[in-house]
């Protein structure tokens, strides 16, 4: 972990645009959308399925855009793609700030999830897989690390501001930190970025010779396939977790704010275990990594599943937050490992957009099943289930060999 202090002190720019893009895009994670979900659904007379399945309609669409613009990364100067992101993101809070019908909460949504969970995210990992080799795990999670540190700032800061304000104007406040904070930010951030290290950072037409994959070439790859249901697992699982929340607590006996508080554990060691991923794919690769990544987040389904009391609940976000930091990371750097970097913003595109697909069905199919009658432990034993047949299914792609 030492190792990352001479590495921050030498690119703290450049690595400073990554973490802020990444954290201003928790606005349209679902971890924080969760929060503003009973007073919409109370405001518009919404079930949890015809909720969950509004959320998961603009998510789908957002998902088919994603892939579609991604490829503007390779094209496009990251800062002017970054400028443009953040200003549909400011759109998009002050479209759900006014949200009064169905068809309105579906655009916010939209938009919100096509520039805060996608582009933004998507824009720095990209960003930071292009620009750094050798530190290339260490460059990702500190990027990544916007997440958790959002995860333990922004549900705070959120109630506050609804209990204060009311949850429409308080997305007005957060539409107005876009050009007071984060665009004079990352301005300055983009400016001061250089490279100090040749052997650090490498140009996109000289990384992982030989490798040049694009689109085409990673459908045709069987690893691709073999590893998808692992790489889409951690999403699935996290949205759905987060959107019907409500359902959880009725279930567990929780208070809102206690599960709140549990966001801090999350948090933290997503965090830690981000930071920790960054160091172990720089000395191992993310190759070798990948099959231990999917047991966090069985034993986090598992144990919401089969205990009761409030201890759970700080339990089982821990085991959480450990396996989405462990899963961001090495998941990030595989794609430039085995396909290269010359073509990231069009393979990253495209898994982003598998990802929020996968993220909008949960919601939806989360909502059916609640609605249905069925309870927290059938509803995530059989998850917990498949997760661990997604993980053995890792297995004959990416054994996990000791060593590179």
């Amino acid at each position: 972990m030492a190792g990352y202090l001479p590495f921050i002190g030498r690119q703290w720019p450049l690595l400073g645009f990554g973490f802020f893009t990444v954290f201003w895009g928790n606005l349209g994670q679902s971890f924080f959308l969760s929060w503003y979900g009973a007073d919409i659904q109370q405001t518009l007379s919404l079930s949890a399925s015809r909720y969950g399945g509004i959320y998961a309609l603009a998510t789908v669409a957002s998902g088919a855009c994603i892939m579609l613009l991604g490829g503007l990364l390779d094209k496009w100067r990251i800062g002017f793609v970054a400028a443009l992101i953040a200003v549909t993101l400011m759109a998009a809070c002050v479209s759900l700030s006014f949200a009064d019908s169905v068809p309105a909460l579906a655009v916010g949504f939209f938009l919100i999830r096509l520039s805060g969970q996608g582009l933004m995210p998507l824009t720095a990992q990209t960003a930071m897989a292009r620009s750094f080799n050798e530190n290339r795990g260490k460059a990702i999670s500190i990027a990544l690390s916007g997440v958790p540190a959002g995860e333990v700032i922004m549900p705070a800061l959120a109630v506050s501001l609804i209990a204060l304000f009311g949850w429409r104007q308080s997305w007005l406040i957060w539409a107005l930190s876009i050009p007071l904070l984060y665009l004079p930010l990352t301005y300055w951030f983009l400016r001061r970025s250089k490279t100090s290290s040749k052997e650090e950072q490498i140009s996109a037409d000289h990384s992982s010779p030989g490798k040049s994959a694009g689109r085409l070439e990673v459908l045709k790859d069987w690893r691709f396939w073999s590893t998808l249901p692992a790489v889409l697992s951690g999403p699935f699982m996290l949205t759905g977790i987060f959107i019907q929340q409500g359902f959880i607590l009725a279930q567990k006996d929780w208070s809102p704010s206690w599960l709140a508080g549990s966001f801090v554990a999350y948090g933290i060691l997503h965090w830690l275990s981000s930071m920790l991923s960054g160091v172990l794919v720089d000395s191992f690769s993310a190759k070798r990594l990948l099959p231990y990544i999917m047991l966090p987040l069985f034993l986090s389904l598992f144990s919401l599943a089969c205990l009761n009391g409030l201890w759970v609940a700080p339990l089982f976000m821990s085991f959480l937050g450990i396996s989405i930091g462990m899963m961001n990371t090495v998941i990030s750097a595989l794609w430039s490992e085995v396909y290269g970097t010359a073509k990231q913003g069009t393979i990253r595109s495209m898994m982003m957009s598998l990802m929020v697909l996968a993220s909008s069905v949960s919601p939806w199919l989360f909502g059916l099943l609640i609605d249905a009658g069925v309870d927290s432990f059938g509803l995530f034993i059989g998850s917990a289930i498949a997760v661990l047949l997604a993980g053995l299914l890792v297995l004959p792609a990416y054994p996990p060999i000791a060593r590179k």
